[in-house]
């Protein structure tokens, strides 16, 4: 039997460095049942918790538009995924977003775990500028300890770290973005059937 599929949120966090874009990342735990030892983004499920204080006024009108398309009934609201990403960030590097300020958070990417992994997502990647962060962007004192190496890395950098697949994907996206590439609709690699789908949400 295939484990269910959990709604997450992941955010993908920049500062402006002197060569160049950076982003926050760390690694998590040997021991982890879920990509063990792997680098990530700050990030995880949607609890109920999120659905009582959802958080409105981040998203610009598309992205909130975006992330309600190809979606089950049951899903979460996109202010409740909102919530479920800044608390993640808050828990997992002690780092606060100040706002809300639409447009703080952007819909970049979302994805499924394939099947037969011990844990299934369906996970939505949002940016955001820690221009925008209320405090000191290398201050972790807060965080749970659930990443390690927490910290700011150039994009190359980042790239050459031992990353899940989707995580390369991510960053190949985001490094286009801040080029300031064009997004043709949000990437989204579907894996909720048999046959793995790519689509753009646009």
């Amino acid at each position: 039997m295939s484990e269910p599929i959990r709604p997450a949120a992941t955010v993908i966090l920049t500062l402006r460095g002197h060569e160049g874009p950076q982003v926050l990342m760390g690694q998590r735990g040997a021991g982890a049942v879920f990509m063990p030892s792997k680098f990530v983004f700050p990030g995880g499920g949607i609890d109920p918790e999120d659905h009582t204080a959802p958080q409105r006024g981040w998203l610009a009108v598309d992205c909130a538009r975006r992330l309600a398309l190809l979606t089950p009934e049951d899903a979460p609201a996109p202010d409740v995924t909102v919530a479920a990403a800044l608390r993640e960030l808050r828990e997992e590097t002690g780092l606060r977003l100040s706002g809300p300020r639409q447009g703080g958070l952007r819909f970049v990417f979302r994805a499924i775990t394939p099947p037969g992994r011990p844990r299934r997502f369906d996970a939505r990647f949002l940016l955001a500028d820690a221009d925008d962060l209320d405090g000191d962007p290398e201050d972790f004192a807060a965080a749970s300890g659930e990443l390690s190496h927490l910290g700011w890395l150039p994009l190359a950098q980042a790239r050459a770290l031992d990353l899940p697949f989707v995580t390369e994907v991510v960053l190949a996206e985001v490094a286009a973005l801040l080029a300031g590439g064009d997004q043709p609709g949000v990437p989204f690699f579907d894996n909720s059937g048999p046959t793995p789908q790519f689509r753009r949400l646009v």
